[in-house]
């Protein structure tokens, strides 16, 4: 192959990163924004200012994840150079085609999951080819890390269940404690909350925000994993007393603090660990493109065992992904749709659902309200009647102009789904920041009794609409993936410029739909 034409194919790749990054960022928004943005804690602006921050700090931290897209999936030294530029174009295509129709949809979903699952398509359907067409004695798992799909698929199965139930388990209970005058309550019940919440975004900003960079050394991380606990408690009891002090003697609403705080976490956390699912295969190809520069062998020819090693990646690469995500999230009005979604799902106050209960959504609804019913007559009449009163919906909460949800359910949203993220990187549990956030917020919004008896079928239909998406995610991006990369393999430049007229037509399409929707509706 022209080493003209290579070079210009690894500019497309750096091209397709920045549209990828685009329709990822319209994606991912709603992981750091819907908590903030549901309860109207300050200005929108005020909002993106701090998520802003977080994104760029996150990206200038996130060099050395890339090493998931060049070896994480697959072994590179079993693929030539023009098969993992195959590969890694599929990949990228799949990408953008995929990401984009959920986003126009609406519908959140993992760009973690896709990325793997493009990866393992493509590099599978490539490894079949190699091994019927070309000869390659190898056996097909031996081209694949097929233990880091398994973990992947086991993550997504654990999380979603658990995310939901900590959710629901822990709004209760703040409910209960608190109910919606949180800050008229205890002052040292309040300040205990919050310093617990603080210390889980701060313990996600280390483990899972500076995992990867310069900051901590390997053993200072080892440290903190296994005294996460201890850390935990001592950060709690010295935040809450200073919390204590400001609510009670400055009148200082800390719960605002915390949302905020949890905002630029989150930012910063989804940044420097999920930047990889955008850019990490451009960066791969173009240290591929280096390696075969360096080797003086054809492109069909060599094998790229250097790229098992550990390549670092340019700081004006991290930083140029950084400023794009920036401009995403300000610009974007899929973003606003994706985040939309989830707030009207867990809203108090939505009057139009945006989804249609139907069968199976109502049974679901019957059946929990049968648990329920029985549960509840257990409790003696005077009780039941002291936790209705803890759930009383005030006035102001239950306006047309009200925000989604209050403060409380807010900072249980972010400090719930940073402590379930925190406890699954502390134990190498792979999990997706996107299905943990949405998950977790469902819970609250259902232990919250935002989801009436007139609403529950929708939102539950809305919820098994936005789950069934997750797992058609990975079944649409392996076999997507592997259809471009068989595409490529026969056709060459030809099927490239194919599949690149199919992905630019559906984007096309996708932007003038999303062009006459209106986001507030």
């Amino acid at each position: 192959m022209n080493p003209s034409l290579l070079m210009v194919l690894v500019a497309l790749l750096f091209l397709l990163a920045i549209i990828d990054l685009i329709v990822g960022v319209s994606n991912d928004a709603v992981n750091f924004l819907n908590s903030a943005i549901g309860s109207k804690v300050t200005k929108v602006r005020t909002i993106l200012i701090l998520a802003s921050i977080g994104i760029l700090t996150g990206a200038l931290l996130s060099g050395q994840m890339m090493e998931v897209a060049r070896k994480g999936i697959f072994n590179p030294n079993l693929f030539t150079f023009q098969n993992l530029l195959y590969i890694f174009l599929a990949v990228m295509l799949t990408d953008i085609f995929l990401l984009d129709v959920f986003n126009t949809l609406g519908l959140p979903t993992s760009t973690t999951v896709s990325i793997v699952f493009e990866l393992l398509g493509a590099a599978v359907i490539t490894a079949y080819l190699k091994i019927n067409f070309e000869g390659n004695s190898s056996e097909l798992l031996d081209f694949i890390n097929s233990e880091k799909a398994l973990k992947i698929i086991q993550g997504i199965l654990y999380s979603v269940g658990i995310a939901f139930a900590a959710g629901a388990i822990v709004q209760y209970v703040v409910r209960v404690i608190f109910s919606y005058n949180y800050l008229e309550n205890s002052a040292v019940g309040i300040a205990l909350y919050t310093g617990l919440a603080f210390s889980f975004l701060s313990y996600l900003l280390v483990v899972k925000g500076l995992k990867k960079s310069n900051f901590l050394s390997i053993d200072q991380m080892i440290y903190v994993k296994q005294n996460a606990l201890q850390i935990i408690a001592f950060t709690a009891t010295v935040l809450s007393v200073i919390i204590y002090i400001l609510h009670k003697a400055l009148k200082v609403n800390i719960l605002k603090i915390t949302v905020l705080f949890g905002v630029f976490t989150l930012a910063m956390a989804f940044a420097s660990n999920d930047l990889v699912n955008f850019i990490g295969v451009p960066v791969a190809g173009f240290q591929s493109y280096q390696i075969w520069m360096n080797s003086g062998d054809s492109a069909e020819n060599l094998l790229m065992n250097d790229l098992a090693g550990n390549v670092p990646t340019p700081f004006l690469i991290l930083f140029g992904a950084g400023v794009v995500m920036i401009i995403t999230l300000w610009l974007s009005k899929k973003a606003k749709k994706v985040t939309l979604t989830e707030i009207k799902l867990s809203s108090q106050n939505v009057k139009n659902e945006r989804f249609k209960s139907n069968i199976f959504s109502n049974t679901i609804v019957r059946l929990f309200t049968i648990v329920f019913t029985a549960f509840n007559k257990l409790l003696p009449e005077k009780t039941k009647i002291w936790i209705n009163n803890r759930f009383k919906i005030p006035a102001w909460l239950d306006k047309p102009e009200a925000p989604a949800y209050d403060l409380l359910r807010a900072s249980v949203n972010l400090s719930v789904a940073s402590m379930v993220i925190a406890y699954a990187t502390n134990n190498k549990l792979p999990l997706s920041t996107t299905y943990v956030t949405f998950m977790v917020a469902m819970g609250t919004s259902l232990a919250d009794r935002a989801w009436k008896k007139d609403t529950a079928g929708a939102r539950v239909a809305g919820v098994i609409n936005v789950i069934s998406g997750w797992f058609l995610t990975a079944l649409v991006a392996f076999f997507v993936a592997g259809l471009f990369v068989l595409t490529l393999y026969y056709l060459s430049i030809g099927g490239l410029f194919l599949i690149l007229t199919l992905v630019s037509f559906s984007v096309y399409k996708t932007f003038r739909i999303s062009k006459k929707q209106n986001f507030g509706d």
